[in-house]
């Protein structure tokens, strides 16, 4: 199931601990919700970098990074920070975040309104994406916040 929030932070939702966002596969996380991943989770940053550089991160790709809390995935969704995200890659990557996460026991992530802030595409368009893929993982609850806000206390 998709649950849509118009407003709100990701990292502030109630009883999760799974994050997902859209990445290029530069090795930049320099601006929007990437640049806030850098800054909670500077290893996962590191290693982010290094398989950018080496190759091993591509468009539709998931980099899976567990931490002590939960998982992050970050999914190339964009070739690099200058050209826009790929529907199509995304799509990918939704499903296999979605197959680790059914295989995994995850039952709930929050991701950001990816590949329609920086990465250029049409919200509706990727909302679709996002419907479709979910469909296919019942058990598994997303949370999509469309709009950053910052609404802690």
């Amino acid at each position: 199931m998709v649950t849509y929030i118009e407003h709100g932070n990701i990292f502030d939702l109630f009883e999760i601990s799974n994050y997902a966002h859209g990445c290029n596969c530069a090795g930049a996380m320099g601006k929007g919700i990437a640049l806030q991943f850098k800054d909670k989770f500077p290893k996962m940053y590191l290693e982010y970098k290094r398989r950018c550089k080496e190759g091993l991160f591509y468009l539709g790709d998931v980099f899976i990074y567990n931490y002590n809390n939960g998982t992050v995935f970050n999914l190339g969704t964009q070739t690099s920070w200058k050209t826009k995200a790929d529907i199509v890659a995304i799509e990918s990557a939704l499903i296999k975040m979605m197959s680790y996460a059914n295989q995994n026991g995850i039952l709930k992530i929050a991701l950001p309104k990816i590949g329609a802030g920086l990465g250029g595409l049409n919200w509706n368009d990727v909302k679709c994406v996002i419907d479709k893929v979910a469909q296919k993982f019942p058990g598994i609850d997303l949370f999509v916040v469309e709009n950053y806000k910052n609404i802690s206390i």
